[in-house]
């Protein structure tokens, strides 16, 4: 029998423990329930990558499920993942937009056409990927020889290091407060991580987030001691109304510093995609390049309305191993929950409501969690740092981002993670060791 382009979901009565396949569903009170459980944890990362932007945090949960479904479709509906707010898009934003990290991003139109050009390259990338996956070797076989764990590992600590003055820059903000409420909650996002277990640990960024709010309103609101939350936005907004969509505007220098970031969706969308594979025994290396292109083509697609860069979440791969429960149709229940959310202008004006200095403490939790998650790359993938290739591609490209070398070319731009991205591939291409001559 020929496979057909989705699975006959078979229907599992979901008892406690029972692992739950791809193409097997639950009955349906249990899929709303993951589905929602879903939404949640990638909630936390998905709005607060487009309020450290400047984005609108409706348009990007609206477009983290619009863009879910894509690569569902794209998918044919058999690798289970949720895709949400890309992190490594941040830099590249903030230093083309000039955005200073507060309110709506004036310079959104910048951002989005080259969040758009990007998009289109890892299409491209994964077409060829899904191309080449039915020949010998091919596949994304010359993905992970172009950029090893050195290589990925270098770069997306980069993201991070570059993202570090940003991070302090919100954490100190204008007074004495405002830094004190940022060490209050990194010490409440520490805790929730160290010292909490179950559901609560896996949202750590979430409950983190929430609880770091409740002690301003603790100490602002009632104590009189910083700049009050005004809530005056949320009682007046509706229920139900469209989310403030953006125009992108497209420049060669703009694209130049966010293009690059290909090169991290790729490496993150490959991990997440074999990580999935080990939990569920299944060979996802035939749908690869489409989990590629799906990606590709939902980035497009919400950088066209003034949504965030997309990628899929680690976050919601975590709820998978915890739970078991790997049916891909919860992830569509997931998407129709998050598109509701985009559609609440009430929602959207309780995330804005966050105040600064929790969210400049965010930061530096979330821009560090992203440089360690580099060096955990090396450590995972046993990099030897002997290897005086594999030692000079991490100490060139790590000074390289962190420092922000910007190259310039007339009116073409790349920053400090362009050069950083571009170099370490370069270098480890270049730096192959020489064969041994025969008779020496």
């Amino acid at each position: 029998m020929s496979e057909t382009f989705f699975p006959r979901w078979r229907r599992v009565d979901g008892a406690e423990g029972a692992v739950v396949a791809p193409d097997e569903r639950l009955p349906a009170g249990q899929s709303v329930a993951m589905g929602a459980q879903h939404v949640v944890a990638m909630f936390g990362s998905t709005v607060l990558a487009p309020l450290l932007m400047g984005f609108d945090p409706n348009v990007a949960i609206l477009m983290s499920g619009v863009g879910t479904l894509i690569f569902f479709l794209f998918v044919g509906g058999r690798v289970p993942s949720y895709l949400g707010s890309s992190f490594a898009f941040i830099g590249g934003v903030v230093a083309v937009t000039g955005y200073a990290g507060s309110g709506p991003n004036p310079n959104i139109g910048v951002a989005l056409g080259a969040i758009i050009l990007c998009g289109l390259v890892y299409a491209i990338v994964g077409a060829l990927v899904w191309w080449q996956s039915s020949r010998p070797g091919g596949g994304t076989a010359w993905i992970e020889t172009l950029m090893p764990p050195v290589v990925t590992g270098a770069v997306v600590a980069v993201i991070g290091l570059h993202l570090a003055p940003i991070a302090v820059r919100g954490a100190v903000g204008s007074s004495g407060f405002d830094a004190t409420m940022a060490i209050i909650t990194i010490l409440c996002v520490g805790g929730m991580a160290v010292y909490t277990r179950g559901v609560l640990q896996r949202l750590l960024i979430l409950a983190g987030l929430v609880l770091a709010c409740v002690i301003y309103f603790l100490a602002a609101n009632v104590a009189g001691l910083g700049t009050p939350i005004n809530l005056s936005g949320l009682s007046q907004a509706a229920w139900f109304g469209l989310p403030t969509f953006s125009a992108p505007v497209f420049r060669a220098e703009a694209m130049g510093l966010i293009v690059p970031v290909v090169v991290i969706l790729v490496a993150e969308n490959l991990g997440h995609v074999k990580a999935v594979a080990a939990m569920t025994g299944r060979d996802l290396d035939p749908y690869m390049g489409r989990a590629f292109v799906g990606d590709g083509v939902a980035t497009m697609l919400s950088g066209s309305v003034g949504g965030t860069g997309v990628t899929t979440y680690a976050e919601n791969i975590g709820v998978m191993a915890v739970t078991r429960i790997y049916s891909t149709l919860v992830f569509v229940i997931a998407a129709l929950i998050a598109i509701l959310l985009g559609f609440s202008p009430k929602f959207g004006e309780l995330i804005r409501a966050i105040p600064g200095p929790v969210l400049g403490g965010m930061s530096v939790v979330v821009f560090g969690l992203i440089a360690v998650a580099g060096a955990r790359i090396w450590v995972e993938n046993k990099v030897d740092f002997s290897n005086n290739r594999n030692l000079i591609v991490a100490a060139v490209t790590l000074v390289l981002g962190a420092g922000d070398f910007t190259l310039t070319f007339g009116n073409f731009a790349l920053n400090g993670i362009g050069t950083a991205t571009f170099g370490a591939i370069l270098l480890y291409a270049i730096l192959r060791p020489r064969a041994p001559t025969i008779g020496r």
